[in-house]
């Protein structure tokens, strides 16, 4: 079985590539009140050569149907990450996978499908209770996030046994400025772990 890898919080052309050629399946673009939040139009423009077999993910944290329709509109995404509940006022598309984010502490996920299981706040780099996440893990398609880095991604594989993993802040060399080296370390790190599932 294979890892599921995303990073998140890109916003260059060239962090976006780095990405793909470390054999990350999925890059996401932040739309929330972040140093990593970029606009519908700068999203779509830097993941313009995304081959359509990486995901590109709209990150959201509780927006307007509005905010969303322009994200929609302007940057076309394959899926959108939001937190579950936000999904009741928002109008997505069959077309649109969606990835609904459980909060640590906030309630069981009820998921099948693929979600994401974080802390209570995004891009904190604050990691979850791992043996909580594992036994939340054997539900739907749980994509791990919080806390993750090349030197511990690993471990969280062996102990949550996780679908996917997500990382975003760990791959930086300084807030919002995201470093090659490190994403191609944490891809490899996670990939590696496959011999934990």
């Amino acid at each position: 079985m294979s890892v599921f890898v995303k990073i998140c919080g890109l916003s260059d052309p060239e962090h976006v590539h780095a990405a793909i050629d470390a054999g990350a399946d999925a890059v996401g673009f932040v739309f929330a009140e972040s140093v990593r939040r970029v606009t519908p139009v700068e999203a779509a423009t830097v993941s313009a050569h995304v081959p359509p077999h990486i995901k590109r993910v709209a990150v959201m944290l509780h927006p307007t149907n509005d905010e969303w329709q322009e994200v929609l509109r302007e940057f076309t995404p394959d899926v959108l990450q939001t937190d579950a509940e936000d999904f009741a006022s928002l109008d997505v598309p069959e077309s649109i996978e969606r990835w609904p984010v459980f909060r640590e502490g906030k309630g069981q996920p009820e998921a099948r499908n693929t979600y994401v299981y974080e802390g209570k706040k995004s891009g904190q780099g604050a990691s979850v209770d791992w043996s909580r996440a594992a036994t939340l893990a054997c539900d739907g398609n749980m994509i791990l996030a919080g806390g993750l880095a090349a030197g511990n991604v690993a471990a969280a594989i062996a102990t949550v046994r996780p679908y996917g993993v997500d990382v975003s802040s760990a791959v930086e060399s300084a807030p919002g400025q995201k470093d090659a080296r490190m994403i191609n370390e944490f891809v490899s790190a996670a990939k590696a772990a496959e011999k934990y599932l």
